[in-house]
């Protein structure tokens, strides 16, 4: 598989989780999913961590992956790389893997003393990767290890950083988030 096809591929299939937490954000609101439980004197996940706005991420993952399987043989046609079209349980794997891997990250992090919105590199950049992909492995196994080779994953976990940063850093920009991590 040429690179390019492979990032191509890799891209496609990952927009199920990539756009999730960003959607969070501008959702996000309403009451905390710990409710405003503490463990060891620190909140379980913290405000930022909201019922709406995990709903509305899964749900516009949802979503996505459905507009995406409309288009994909139009997609495929005009880039001439063969693009996937989302089971149900792939869209939910990966849509749900993300928000559920930014709800541990958001755990992790206040376990290790870190407030609301404090940097935690690598976490911070992949915790959704490494929920959405062996969920969707469970969830779809057949879809996965169709579309998921070696390959595109290397090109997910070396995509997905500078994706995160460079949205961040827009988010940031545009005042819709307080850091730009």
């Amino acid at each position: 598989m040429a690179l390019l096809e492979t990032i191509v591929i890799a891209f496609w299939a990952m927009l199920p989780a990539y756009v999730p937490n960003n959607i969070a954000v501008l959702a996000g609101g309403g009451r905390p999913i710990d409710g405003g439980r503490t463990m060891g004197g620190s909140r379980l996940l913290g405000d930022g961590k909201t019922w709406r706005g995990t709903a509305a991420g899964t749900t516009a993952g949802l979503a996505l992956a459905g507009v995406l399987t409309l288009a994909a043989d139009d997609v495929s046609g005009a880039l001439g790389v063969d693009v996937p079209e989302f089971t149900l349980l792939a869209a939910l794997g990966l849509a749900g893997g993300a928000m559920l891997g930014d709800i541990l990250a958001s755990f992790l992090k206040r376990r290790s003393g870190r407030e609301r919105g404090a940097m935690f590199p690598g976490l911070d950049q992949l915790d959704f990767v490494v929920v959405s992909l062996p969920l969707t492995a469970l969830l779809a196994s057949e879809w996965f290890f169709t579309w998921f080779t070696w390959d595109v994953i290397a090109v997910v976990v070396v995509l997905t950083p500078i994706l995160h940063v460079t949205t961040n850093m827009i988010a940031y920009q545009l005042g819709l988030k307080n850091e730009p991590w």
